[in-house]
Formats: structure tokens, sequence, C-alpha cells
């Protein structure tokens, strides 16, 4: 087993749930500390307080990782005798770095609203709203006809040329190219001041743009050419959608007082609230971990008949009734099923990688509500 560095297990976390998922303005990443030292044990949290920093201590982890930002808007100050202050002074003397994960783990497949989706036991699981797409990119690359096939199996390895549940998709078409190497040339073929001609074959291949890179340099180490000629194209074609909230249907319908009773005891909250009657069919359910408010539209016309998610406003409860939504409010912290889930999906990952380096779910409540 190896002892990473934070650095590592960001990393590591990041190719399940990356920054770019995340929605604008969000303040994710690296917030306290720093990552550049090892890290055996993370505490996985839904928000930082001072208690929870107290677990890191006792627990001797080195490192947390939240869901809701510490530092959501920017300091005016760093005054020590606030709460909030307390709380970064405790990171800071005991060397805890704390890494945020908002919305990019709110939309990553596995995350957040996936967890919530599957503690309600809703089938056929969409997107309720896309957020992220990826553009695709064209390469074509003219090569000498004997080193086509060599060049086709290097831009396979660096990952061009996957399209849905197919890999090592190229096209080739055969033709003459020309060139004449000039003073201060090192022609593979020809020689100077002689005009060339060979048989060349162009191949293409597509890939996502965030493999551009990795794909040009497995070109140009693989190309026997001095000089490599190539079209590079974006294309209109889109991969990797990824979207915010979730939709899907039960197996069997049930009336809406019913499926609160099953949202109450499955994401284990004392109540919840409800708009809309208490028989009402209940079949297709979107569900959205945080405040959802200004999803209510987007769920309605997506065909949801009902919409799980936290922190409802009464005028927009009042909007829902009107559109004939249902809703099911069971508060924020229901996002805290994302401890056990990201404890769990991280450890695999770190098994996976031979990481010495053991996720655990923090243990303390940060509900702050009471109900009496």
């Amino acid at each position: 087993m190896k002892t990473a560095n934070g650095h590592e297990i960001i990393q590591l976390f990041e190719s399940w749930s990356p920054k770019f998922y995340a929605l604008d303005d969000d303040p994710i990443g690296l917030q306290i500390g720093q990552l550049n030292r090892p890290i055996q044990k993370v505490l996985v949290t839904l928000d930082v307080t001072f208690e929870v920093v107290q677990e890191a201590i006792d627990q001797e982890c080195q490192m947390i990782l939240a869901h809701h930002p510490p530092i959501f808007r920017p300091l005016k100050n760093l005054r020590t005798d606030s709460p909030s202050g307390k709380m970064f002074a405790l990171c800071i003397k005991h060397d805890i770095a704390v890494y945020a994960a908002h919305t990019n783990l709110d939309v990553a497949p596995g995350g957040v609203n996936d967890l919530l989706a599957e503690a309600l036991g809703l089938q056929e699981i969409n997107m309720l709203e896309e957020t992220y797409a990826e553009p695709m990119m064209k390469l074509a690359v003219y090569v000498p006809t004997s080193a086509s096939e060599d060049l086709r199996k290097s831009l396979a390895r660096a990952g061009a040329g996957k399209i849905g549940n197919y890999d090592s998709c190229s096209f080739s078409s055969a033709g003459i190219g020309r060139f004449q190497p000039l003073e201060g040339a090192t022609p593979t073929i020809g020689t100077k001041n002689h005009l060339e001609e060979v048989s060349e074959d162009k191949v293409e291949v597509v890939f996502p743009a965030s493999n551009k890179f990795k794909v040009l340099k497995a070109m140009y180490a693989q190309h026997p050419y001095e000089e490599v000629a190539f079209d590079l194209w974006t294309l209109d074609t889109k991969t990797q959608e990824q979207g915010i909230g979730r939709i899907g249907i039960l197996e069997q319908p049930m009336s809406l007082d019913e499926f609160a009773q099953r949202v109450k005891d499955r994401l284990s909250v004392p109540f919840v609230r409800i708009v809309g009657e208490a028989g009402a069919n209940i079949r297709k359910v979107a569900v959205l971990g945080g405040d959802g408010n200004k999803y209510i539209p987007k769920a309605k016309r997506a065909g949801a008949d009902v919409l799980v998610t936290g922190d409802l406003y009464f005028h927009v409860a009042q909007d829902a009734q009107a559109l004939g939504l249902n809703v099911i409010d069971p508060g924020h912290h229901v996002e805290s099923i994302m401890k056990k889930g990201v404890s769990e999906k991280m450890n695999g990952m770190c098994k996976e990688k031979k990481f010495d380096c053991t996720f655990i779910a923090s243990e303390i409540s940060t509900e702050p509500f009471r109900i009496l």
C-alpha cells in the first residue's frame, strides 16, 4: 500500500467528481490548509463546524471532505473570537485540510442526487436538468500507409475513437501525399530539394475535448514524420452529459401521503412538509438535494408527479400548488446521505489504487433544527 499525499487523494476524488461539473461561482476545492502532505484518514461530513473539526482531530484525520463549503462567501475578516473563526483556527492549529465538493458532487454519477434517488427506490433514473456536456473534437491526420496501423493503435490507447460502447473507432482513406524537404530538414522519407510523392492514409478519429492534449501527444510520439500534417475541429456533438437533480419512476404507484411516509422513513427525518392532496397519485418522482426552489417549473415540465427537495419557500409552495405539482420537503439535512456514500465510494477507489487512506463518515449531526 502507498501513503498518498493530499494532491493524489484529491486527484482521485476529482476523477469521480471533477470540478468542471460544478455550477457557476460555486466555491469548491481546497478552502483551508494544504495538500502537500501525507493523508491517511479523511473525515467526510455535510458541514464543517467546530464540533466536526474536533471529531477529525479525535479520529486523527489529516483532511475533511465536506459537501457544504465552509467559506461560501468571501471573508471580510478572520476573527478567532467568532464561531467560524474559532473553527478555522482549530483547523490551522492542527494542520487539517478542508476540501469542499458541492454542486459537482450533486451532479456526479453516484453523487448526492443519485444517492437520494436510489434511497427512495426510483427506477429508470435520469437527470432533471443538464448542466454540463463536453464538446467532441475530430482529428484528421495524414500518415504513410506503412505507419497507419501503429498510429491508429496509439491514438486509441490515448482515448481517441471511443463512441458509446465502442472503442478504437476510426476511418481511413487512401491518397497521395506530396512534399519537398528544404535545407535544414531531416526527412524520414525523401531527399532535400526533391518533390516526393508518398502513399498515405488520412486517419480520422473523434474524442472529448478534454482529451485533446493527450491525443495530440500520442500522435506526435507515434508519427514518423518530422512535421505532422493534421486538421483539428470542434464538433457540435456533445458527450459526457451530466446534470443536476434526478427523475425516475416508482415500481408501483402510491398516494402522496404514502410516498411522503417513505421519504420520511428512508431519509431518516423527523418530519416532512407536503404540498398537495393526500390521495394524489404518485408514480414519477423528481428529487434534488438542498435548495430546489427554482426547479419547480423544470420538474413540472419533466412530467414529475412530485418533487422532493429542501428549503421550500412559502410563495414557491403556492406556485407549485397552482401548477399542480406536489412537493415534499424533507429539509436540507437529507444531503447527509453523502457521508456514507462518499466514504464507501472513496474507500473502494483507494483500495483499487492501493492507497493507504481511509475515508470515514462523520457521526456528528449538523442539523440545526429541533422539532417540538
